[in-house]
């Protein structure tokens, strides 16, 4: 018999009933600190991901908590802060965490992940496309990480189609049943039509959505546009001017 996945809300519900329960019986237990979001960025570090093409996703990554755009969308999303973590993947035996989760609530805690983002190395080169397996190791990460988040969501970035291991959308849907939201952001250098497929096979859950980069040059400030949204829960449809001012100059 599988393991059960507590969806977020629950998972809320559940650690206040065991604080109160642990506080009389094992005042030394840690217990999950709650937090607005809860958050993987998944990095496609793939065969079809030159070494130059690697190095402009973590660079734009790094940029983008370093942004002052990111401290409002911090802001907008509440008093809790966010933990987030990076981890690698390419086929469906390769992925990895590359920095560990990271608890952010303002300008210090930004720029230290930002340092950490872009001091990490490529730890996984050459490979398939295994989305599913990228999708599948990043619900996994949400385990026992020490943090419970009022919501839960896995970027995934990538510039190709599945091409081994499991389906996609079968990990997709299985996210969405613990509550988990999925977004993705394509980069159309090598199929102009890898939008379409993240669409269809990647992406789900609450306020899903999908930003597309021209190339890898363009990523830094897609990436930025995504992290905005995802970390202020920006609605996708929003009448002109409903973004504060500091985010409306990062969302197109």
């Amino acid at each position: 018999m599988g393991l059960v996945k507590i969806p977020p809300s629950h998972k809320l519900a559940w650690a206040a009933v065991l604080g109160a329960l642990l506080a009389t019986s094992h005042p030394a237990f840690a217990l999950e600190e709650v937090v607005d979001l809860e958050l993987v960025l998944a990095v496609d570090a793939s065969s079809s991901v030159s070494a130059q093409e690697f190095d402009l996703q973590i660079k734009g990554l790094a940029e983008a908590f370093r942004a002052p755009q990111i401290l409002a969308a911090l802001q907008a999303s509440g008093d809790l802060g966010i933990a987030v973590s990076v981890i690698q993947w390419s086929d469906n035996r390769k992925q990895t965490m590359a920095v560990d989760w990271s608890l952010v609530r303002g300008e210090s805690g930004a720029l230290a992940l930002a340092d950490a983002i872009e001091a990490t190395p490529r730890f996984l080169i050459g490979g398939g496309t295994a989305i599913g397996g990228a999708i599948a190791y990043a619900v996994r990460q949400f385990e026992n990480n020490g943090f419970a988040g009022r919501r839960q969501v896995i970027d995934v970035s990538g510039d190709g189609r599945t091409n081994q291991g499991s389906r996609p959308s079968d990990q997709r849907d299985r996210a969405v049943e613990m509550g988990i939201t999925i977004n993705g952001l394509a980069i159309l250098n090598e199929d102009p039509m890898i939008d379409n497929y993240y669409y269809r096979n990647v992406i789900g859950g609450t306020g899903a959505f999908v930003l597309t980069a021209n190339d890898y040059d363009s990523y830094a400030l897609a990436i930025l546009s995504k992290l905005i949204r995802e970390i202020a829960a920006v609605p996708i449809a929003a009448a002109p001017g409903a973004f504060p001012p500091t985010l409306a100059e990062a969302v197109p």
